[in-house]
């Protein structure tokens, strides 16, 4: 495989991230212990924040207010595209029922889950799109409770437009809370009817933290790290779309990995060539965060093939995936591994972001090798039932009886035994062979 890095990724050298754990551990012990008291405390503390936690009708007709009808028209066009998407995936899901045997009838029922957390971060950025992935895909996924929790900031409050989307998408209990606090809130039911059974939603690297530590009370979609994106392009490619794609992703956060994969060498070299410029050119905040992102996570990676492409890629996983080549097909059909794809030059990965319609809270840190995004599925749950009559109970309770004592367990074996013994009392059966354990 012929791979050349023409530019190399120089992250700064990390220490294990001891302080964010203790740091969270900390807080969720205590929360978990004095309840509201704990909470609201922390919201004073790291957001200035002494009004109610629970939001209700009055704020969010002000900030529904507060914004233009531009506004208003945008975020509803964005609601109505993932609202749409998120439909066509439920209707992907069936339930069903087969016949296995004659009289073993088996199926399959989806539930959804009883209470959604969705979180919305709210710090360098206003993620309004953010609500929407998360709250109206619960939404259709038929979550009769949804929580919602977004951080307030000082006298401001919630992000008008978050606060504004919430409402739109279905929310029922909106909470003024951020970080971790906000994280234990919805995990605890703290101010909802029940706990969430999942929590759902980016955030910062002790929300991060807070859900991973709370995984298995609730279920999480995703530990997620800093936003990756990366582009495969052959000589076909606009060399000036490619790098304001990779300085728009960049600017997410000074630790946001952006990576080309290119099969030519020539257009490589001139991406690195153009970058500084195009970073140079956003405003201050982007530029600061798109600047290190470039300068310590961004690569540029050559190979002599789309084979090679597609190799090196899938060893990647990245979160965002767009290709800028020929025969997009080609690439759909054999790329494996990535969270979201975005095929030619029309598709950028700030459309996904934003309001094109497939979710885009989705995996990170390699996770697309074994996880999708969030989706309509992680707010259900795929159970199964079965139903025996006699005659199949008669077939089935006797190989599961003798499984049962070759693997050593004979209290299972004992449940058919009992119903053969019931049901057909005039019959004999092979107990099959003891096994489990040497005797």
């Amino acid at each position: 495989m012929t791979v050349e890095y023409l530019k190399k990724a120089t992250p700064p050298t990390e220490a294990i991230d001891s302080a964010t754990a203790e740091t969270v551990q900390r807080m969720l012990t205590e929360i978990k212990e004095q309840g509201r008291t704990a909470v609201e405390r922390y919201a004073r503390d790291f957001d200035g924040w002494h009004g109610n936690i629970v939001l209700g009708e009055a704020d969010f007709s002000s900030a529904t207010r507060s914004l233009s009808q531009g506004v208003r028209d945008d975020i509803a066009f964005a609601h109505s595209r993932v609202r749409d998407f998120a439909m066509r995936q439920r209707e992907s899901l069936h339930e069903f029922e087969t016949e296995l045997i004659e009289g073993l009838i088996a199926g399959q029922k989806l539930i959804p889950v009883n209470t959604a957390g969705c979180y919305v971060p709210g710090g360098r950025y206003a993620h309004a799109a953010s609500a929407i992935m998360s709250v109206c895909t619960a939404k259709v996924a038929g979550v009769p409770n949804i929580v919602a929790s977004s951080p307030a900031h000082k006298e401001a409050g919630v992000n008008p437009a978050i606060l504004h989307t919430m409402k739109l998408c279905g929310a029922d209990t909106v909470l003024a809370l951020g970080g971790v606090q906000g994280i234990a809130a919805m995990a605890y039911g703290l101010y909802a009817p029940k706990p969430a059974d999942v929590i759902v939603g980016p955030g910062n690297r002790f929300v991060a933290e807070a859900k991973r530590m709370l995984f298995g009370r609730v279920g999480i979609d995703v530990v997620a790290g800093p936003t990756e994106s990366a582009i495969i392009a052959d000589e076909t490619a606009d060399v000036d779309i490619i790098t304001a794609d990779l300085a728009g992703q960049a600017e997410h956060g000074p630790d946001s990995p952006v990576w080309l994969y290119t099969t030519s060498r020539e257009l490589g070299l001139k991406v690195i060539e153009k970058m500084p410029a195009v970073i140079a050119a956003l405003p201050e905040l982007a530029r600061t965060a798109a600047t290190a992102a470039w300068r310590d996570y961004g690569e540029v990676v050559y190979v002599s093939s789309r084979e090679e492409a597609c190799e090196i890629s899938d060893q990647y996983a990245p979160e965002h995936l767009q290709v800028l080549t020929t025969d997009l097909d080609w690439w759909l059909a054999r790329l494996t591994n990535y969270g979201s794809l975005f095929l030619g030059e029309e598709t950028t990965v700030a459309y996904g972001d934003k309001c094109a319609g497939p979710n885009h809270i989705l995996p990170t840190k390699g996770a697309a090798r074994y996880s999708g995004g969030l989706s309509v599925g992680k707010f259900i749950k795929t159970v199964t039932y079965q139903r025996l009559d006699r005659s199949a109970s008669r077939e089935v309770g006797q190989v599961a009886a003798r499984i049962s004592r070759l693997e050593g367990m004979e209290g299972h074996a004992r449940t058919a035994d009992i119903r053969l013994k019931k049901y057909f009392p005039q019959e004999s059966f092979l107990p099959g062979e003891l096994g489990g354990h040497t005797h």
